[in-house]
C-alpha cells in the first residue's frame, strides 16, 4: 500500500531509556506476581489477569507517569515544531488514562478545557456512574465520542492529543495523526489494527510514528511476520535510525551543493546582515550548472528545492532525535533560501495553506519572518515600486542589482506574469512577447550569452511590452481596440499596405460590431460563428485589407484570427 500511495510508512522509536522501571520497582512487581499466582486454586485466567494487574499498578505509578508525561510533551512538541500533526497516547488502563491526562495539564494547563468542544487533550473511554468521581468528566456517551473524534479529524481544531485505552483503535481514520505513544502491551492484530491508525496520507505527511514506551519491539517484529506471512509486502515499521541515516542522508547532499561557500557564516552574522547573506547564497546556488537526472535536465535552484523538501520531511520523522537537534538551524537556513526561491515561482501560487505553514514553522531563525513567503520583491531585496515594473527607474534598479543570479530570476518572473495577464486580453502580444522572453531564457540555459547579456535582453524585451501600451494611447485606442488592432497587423502586408489610420478604422468597427453581434456562449454556437465570419469578412473587404491568399482572396486565416481574439475579450466585455 505504501507503494502504491495507499498509506505512508509507520517510523518506530523506543523510549524505554527514557522511562525505565527502577530495579526496585522491578522487584517489587515481580514478587507481588509471584505471590499472587502461586495460588493454586486460580484459575489460568485469573493468573493472567494477576500479571496484568500487578504491571499496571507498576506502569502507572505516580513517579513513572510524571516522568512519561513529562517526556510525551517535550516530544510532541518538538515533533510538531517540524510536521505538523496530532497525536494519541494508547494506555494500560482507564485509571492510567485519567492519571497521565492529569500529570500532563499539571505541565500544559492551557491544554485543557471541560468542555468537549474545547481543549488540546481529551480522554475516550467508556464507563459508568459508578466509576470514580474525577474519571466522570472523561465518560461519554456515544454522540459526545463522536464530537471528540470529529475534532481529532479536523486539522485546523485546535483538539492534538487523545488519550485512550481500546477505543478509536480500530476503524477510526484521522489522517492528520501522526504519532503514536503506546504504553500498553499489545500484540497480534491488535496491534497492527492500532498501529495502522498513524499511516494515512495526509498533506506532506511523509510517515507514522510509533513511540515505544512499555516494550513492544518483539511483539511488533511478531506481529509484522503474521501479517506478511498473511497478506501483507515489504516492510511495514521502520526503525527510527533509519529515518535519521535517511535525513543524514539529504543534509549531506545540500550542505555539498554549497561547495566552496561557507554558509555556516550565516550563524556568526548580526540579524541585520543576516538578510543579504540568504541573498548571496541564493544567488551563489542560482549560478551552479545544470545536472542531467535521468532524462532530466535540472538547474542548481530545482536540485536544492528537492533536497531541502526531502530533508525537511526527513527531519520531521526524526525529531527530536539528537541528531535531528543538531542540524535544526542549518535547515532553517536551508529552508529561508528555499522560502526565497518559492517567491520567484509560478508554482507557489498553488501551494497549499498547509505546504505555506510548514515552509513558515521550518523558517526558526529570528532574522526570516513569515512576510518572506509573500514578498517577490524582498526575496531580490529590492524596495516595492510605488511605480510600473516596466519603468525605467524600476528597469534600472533591477539591472543595478549586485546579485545577477537574483536580479535576472526576479525580472524573468515579473516578465512571465505581465505577458501571461496580457495574453489573456491581447492574443498577438501574449504569443509574441512570450516567444520573445522564452527565446532569451533558452539561450541563457544553453550558454550562448550571460546572466548579464540575458538581463540586457529582459530590460529591452519590459520596454517593447511598455511600448506595446503607449502605441495604443498613441492611437487612442482601448484595449479591446488595441487587441484587434495588433490582431490586423499581425499579417506581414497589412500596415505597409493600410498604414496605421486605416487598420485603426478597421479595428474600431471590428469592435464595435462583433461586441454588438455576440451573445452569452456564442464561441459554442455554430450559427452565431457563421453570422460573424460573414460580417468579419465583409468589413476586411470594405477597407482592402490583404487577403490571406491574393489569388483566390480568401480571408480564412484573418478571419479565425479576428474570432479567437474575440473569444479572449469574452470575459472583459461581460464585465
Amino acid at each position: 500500500a505504501v507503494e502504491d500511495g495507499a498509506t505512508v510508512p509507520i517510523y518506530y522509536e523506543s523510549r524505554l531509556a527514557k522511562i525505565a522501571l527502577s530495579e526496585e520497582d522491578q522487584k517489587t512487581l515481580d514478587e507481588r506476581v509471584e505471590e499472587i499466582t502461586e495460588d493454586e486454586e486460580l484459575t489460568d485466567r485469573q493468573k493472567r489477569f494477576a500479571r496484568w494487574t500487578g504491571k499496571e499498578a507498576v506502569v502507572g505509578s505516580k513517579d513513572r507517569l510524571k516522568q512519561v508525561a513529562a517526556d510525551i510533551v517535550n516530544h510532541f512538541e518538538q515533533r510538531t515544531s517540524a510536521a505538523e500533526g496530532k497525536g494519541m497516547i494508547v494506555c494500560m488502563s482507564r485509571r492510567i488514562c485519567v492519571a497521565l491526562h492529569n500529570e500532563i495539564i499539571k505541565l500544559r494547563p492551557d491544554w485543557y478545557s471541560p468542555d468537549d468542544d474545547k481543549g488540546a487533550i481529551k480522554i475516550v473511554m467508556t464507563g459508568s456512574s459508578s466509576d470514580p468521581l474525577d474519571w466522570q468528566e472523561h465518560i461519554r456517551n456515544k454522540e459526545r465520542r463522536k464530537l471528540i473524534g470529529n475534532r481529532l479529524k479536523d486539522p485546523n481544531n485546535d483538539l492534538k492529543m487523545l488519550i485512550v485505552r481500546d477505543m478509536f483503535l480500530t476503524g477510526f481514520d484521522a489522517p492528520c495523526l501522526h504519532t503514536m505513544y503506546i504504553d500498553k502491551p499489545m500484540n497480534g492484530h491488535t496491534l497492527m489494527q492500532a498501529i495502522a491508525r498513524v499511516n494515512r496520507v495526509y498533506g506532506d505527511k511523509e510517515g507514522g510514528l510509533i513511540v515505544d514506551y512499555i516494550g513492544i519491539a518483539q511483539d511488533l517484529k511478531q506481529a509484522l511476520l503474521i501479517y506478511a506471512a498473511s497478506q501483507g509486502k515489504g516492510q511495514i515499521a521502520i526503525d527510527q535510525e533509519e529515518a535519521v541515516a535517511k535525513m543524514l542522508e539529504y543534509y549531506e547532499i545540500v550542505v555539498n551543493m554549497f561547495g566552496r561557500f561557507d554558509y555556516k557564516r550565516y550563524f556568526t552574522l548580526e540579524p541585520k546582515h543576516k538578510l543579504n547573506f540568504i541573498l548571496e547564497a541564493a544567488n551563489y546556488l542560482l549560478g551552479l550548472p545544470e545536472i542531467k537526472q535521468g532524462k532530466t535536465i535540472r538547474n542548481g535552484k530545482e536540485r536544492f528545492k528537492d533536497n531541502v523538501v526531502k530533508l525537511q520531511k526527513a527531519f520531521g520523522l526524526a525529531v527530536p532525535h539528537p541528531k535531528a537537534i543538531e542540524i535544526r538551524d542549518d535547515l532553517a537556513f536551508f529552508q529561508a533560501i528555499k522560502a526565497r526561491f518559492s517567491k520567484f515561482d509560478e508554482s507557489v501560487r498553488t501551494r497549499t495553506n498547509e505546504e505555506i505553514e510548514t515552509a513558515i514553522r521550518q523558517i526558526i531563525n529570528d532574522a526570516i519572518v513569515s512576510s518572506e513567503v509573500i514578498d517577490v520583491f524582498d526575496a531580490a531585496g529590492i524596495k516595492r515600486p510605488d511605480i510600473s515594473i516596466l519603468s525605467d527607474e524600476f528597469l534600472a534598479e533591477i539591472d543595478g542589482m549586485e546579485h545577477k543570479n537574483l536580479a535576472l530570476e526576479l525580472l524573468r518572473r515579473l516578465l512571465n506574469d505581465e505577458i501571461k495577464t496580457r495574453g489573456q486580453m491581447n492574443m498577438v502580444q501574449g504569443r509574441k512577447f512570450s516567444e520573445m522572453l522564452a527565446e532569451a531564457i533558452k539561450r541563457y540555459q544553453n550558454g550562448l550569452i550571460d546572466s548579464v547579456k540575458v538581463i540586457e535582453e529582459l530590460i529591452q524585451l519590459a520596454k517593447e511590452i511598455r511600448a506595446a501600451d503607449e502605441r495604443g494611447e498613441k492611437l487612442n485606442l482601448q484595449k479591446d481596440e488595441l487587441a484587434f488592432y495588433d490582431a490586423l497587423a499581425d499579417n506581414p502586408n497589412a500596415e505597409s499596405l493600410l498604414g496605421d489610420q486605416i487598420l485603426k478604422k478597421i479595428a474600431l468597427e471590428l469592435t464595435e460590431s462583433v461586441r454588438k453581434n455576440t451573445s452569452i456562449d456564442w464561441q459554442y454556437k455554430q450559427s452565431v460563428q457563421a453570422k460573424l465570419r460573414v460580417m468579419v469578412k465583409r468589413i476586411l473587404r470594405k477597407y482592402k485589407y490583404p487577403p490571406d491568399d491574393p489569388s483566390t482572396g480568401e480571408y480564412t486565416v484573418s478571419v479565425t484570427k479576428v474570432l479567437d481574439q474575440a473569444g479572449l475579450l469574452a470575459d472583459y466585455w461581460s464585465k
